[in-house]
């Protein structure tokens, strides 16, 4: 039996003026990319300028938008994070 194809693609880029803010977004997100999860998959690299780059690969548009709304809110909290530490210094 073939195993169905991951056929929905989406490709987020993460940047930061403070490099250190997209190491912690990478670390936070990296076991949650590794997870296995039967509908979608998401893998994290290092692109230019050091962004970080996820791609997500899904296979239906449900599994797309969960996957979307989950590292998306994860993304947006680790900002949301590092904003509130910086004010506490």
């Amino acid at each position: 039996m073939t195993e169905p194809r991951f056929d929905w693609t989406a490709s987020v880029r993460v940047r930061s003026d403070d490099p250190t803010v997209v190491d912690w977004i990478e670390e936070a997100l990296r076991p949650e990319a590794t997870r296995e999860v039967p509908r979608a998959r998401a893998e994290l690299r290092r692109g230019t300028g050091g962004a970080l780059e996820l791609a997500i690969f899904a296979r239906d548009s449900g599994a797309m938008r969960a996957a979307l709304n989950t590292y998306l809110g994860w993304i947006h909290l680790s900002f949301a994070t590092a904003r509130a530490a910086d004010r506490s210094r």
